[in-house]
């Protein structure tokens, strides 16, 4: 019976393997199915960011039409922060947090594959509007106000066909799909942990990936409720952000920013759980003050939840609303600072081996202390009110989501990447993806401080010649050039690898943690019995037992 069931398994044709993953409620599919979908639209970003990158090189370019790109910069944001980011982050936490806590599945396998076609529908509703309206020349029926979508520009007066509707619906099954994967993901490690696993055993990994379900469910809330009166101007006649019928648009930029800045946090948060994984292992040391680092995530979380203002700074707050949200958001460094000394306090004196994941891993911490250092500027209500709307900001930002949250994906991927296929990425290959991309990366957003500073407008599709902003756009343009190289060798390193990669056997790092205690890549019940542990490394004590960490518990 068993070599049938093995025949079987082997001859299964292709019709039958597509039905087995689009019908699949296993953790591990979805989380790949998850990945795949992100990288798909990490590429659409990267060609949308090249295109205007194109446009802004020279002064009064006519590469792009100002219609065309509006809809670019507002399809780049939206796909980058929901359909890029967000996605590949469920997928990462959809494969790895179970076989780190010891459990067959998430807690709810179901409810897991629904969260993914929801988020899955929304991306491709969104563009589903390229194909409309203006044709694909003027990329259809895109919307074109911005991934903030600030009232009243999707109002019926500015928005008038359905680009806002596109917009709108497509957040709304993306926010539907983020919520059930919240939800799992708080159940899966509050109940599902294995024998032993307390939570002040847990990795951190899973660790923050609870932090970011919290937040998730917290956050997603207002955005809902906004993308609900929004439908209800649209359709039914409703005045929530119409001025001339008593509604308000600021009450859009409130609503709208109390989620999108957690959003940041629910991003770069399960990426410090990247680096907080990666970095001992790299460094053959234990994470310095744990309890430390837990607390910092939720601190982190609690304040970002009193942080959204300050993008609000120039609307007209009174003043002690700016001094309150000024004085949040300086708060937000203090666990921050934390985490970093703490990650720089592992690196002390231990044997540091700098393979591709460990790379990814020292240009986060280098580049995120940047960004968080133009954050505090930016905390400066009167500094914020000089460059609000400007290259700084849009430097600032990416500095944080690429500097910050990509180097950290990059990371996860050459580190996880032989659990997930049983084959090993290739480490020259990785290498000239770290350098050439962290070469392009500090072209570009270094120096887009700079005309930024100079006050270069954010959102403009071309400038004039005599503002001195020409040779720092020119140099950024570059530097994405690089970015994109750095990029496709890291598809073809990706694919290479998949099919003719080194073996990579069960545990290639000499890693710690539960889930290199399985095959690469895992059966389909991840355990063959459910471990039970005894420390924060339950590896470092099956391998050294005359030194279980236990003991120093």
């Amino acid at each position: 019976m068993a070599s049938e069931s093995i025949a079987l398994e082997v001859h299964k044709g292709p019709l039958q393997v597509v039905y087995e993953w689009l019908g699949t409620a296993d953790h591990k599919k979805i989380g790949l199915m998850y990945i795949v979908y992100s990288l798909l639209f990490l590429v659409i970003v990267g060609i949308e960011a090249i295109l205007m990158r194109i446009q802004l090189a020279h002064a009064e370019s006519t590469f792009l039409s100002p219609q065309v790109f509006n809809k670019l910069f507002t399809l780049h944001g939206t796909t980058g922060v929901f359909f890029v980011a967000m996605p590949i982050l469920f997928g990462f936490g959809n494969y790895l947090v179970p076989l780190m806590v010891g459990a067959r599945d998430m807690a709810f396998p179901r409810l897991n594959a629904f969260s993914f076609w929801m988020t899955s529908f929304g991306g491709l509703f969104l563009y589903g509007s390229v194909f409309g309206g203006a044709g694909l020349s003027q990329i259809g029926n895109a919307p074109d106000f911005g991934w903030f979508a600030y009232a009243p520009l999707t109002s019926p007066a500015f928005s008038p066909g359905h680009a806002a509707d596109f917009w709108n619906i497509s957040i709304l099954l993306a926010g539907v799909g983020s919520i059930g994967a919240a939800v799992n993901m708080v159940a899966t490690v509050i109940s599902m942990r294995c024998p032993g696993m307390t939570m002040s055993r847990m990795p951190l990994f899973a660790w923050m990936n609870l932090v970011m379900g919290g937040l998730i469910l917290v956050t997603i809330s207002p955005l809902t409720a906004a993308q609900l009166m929004l439908l209800g101007d649209r359709f039914v006649g409703s005045h929530f952000f119409d001025v001339a019928a008593g509604g308000a648009p600021i009450m859009w930029m409130h609503f709208f920013w109390i989620f999108g800045h957690p959003e940041v946090y629910v991003l770069i948060i399960p990426c410090f759980g990247f680096v907080s994984e990666i970095v001992p292992v790299f460094s053959r040391k234990a994470m310095f003050g744990y309890p430390a680092m837990v607390a910092a995530s939720v601190g982190i979380a609690f304040v970002s939840l009193g942080v959204w203002a300050h993008h609000m700074f120039t609307v007209g707050m009174p003043s002690y609303g700016n001094a309150f949200f000024v004085l949040t958001t300086m708060l937000v460094a203090v666990p921050t600072g934390i985490k970093i000394f703490n990650w720089l306090a592992t690196l002390w004196g231990g044997k540091i081996r700098f393979a591709t994941p460990m790379l990814f891993c020292a240009g986060f911490l280098f580049q995120f202390l940047i960004a968080g250092l133009t954050g505090v500027m930016l905390a400066t209500a009167p500094f914020d009110w000089h460059l609000s709307a400007s290259y700084f900001v849009v430097a600032h930002f990416h500095y944080v989501i690429i500097g910050g949250i990509l180097f950290t994906i990059f990371a996860a991927f050459y580190y996880w990447y032989p659990k997930m296929t049983g084959r090993m990425l290739n480490e020259t290959m990785g290498k000239w993806h770290f350098w050439i991309f962290v070469l392009g990366f500090h072209l570009t957003f270094d120096f887009m401080h700079i005309p930024g500073l100079m006050g270069m407008p954010r959102r403009v599709y071309t400038y004039p010649a005599d503002r001195g902003w020409q040779t720092w756009n020119e140099i950024s343009s570059i530097g994405a050039i690089f970015q994109t190289i750095g990029i496709l060798i890291f598809v073809y390193n990706v694919v290479a690898s998949f099919v003719a990669g080194k073996e990579a056997g069960n545990d290639p790092w000499d890693a710690w943690t539960l889930e290199w205690a399985t095959t690469s890549p895992p059966p389909e019940y991840n355990f063959a019995a459910i471990p039970a542990v005894h420390s924060r490394r339950p590896l470092w004590d099956i391998k050294h037992p005359d030194d279980p960490d236990w003991k120093y518990e």
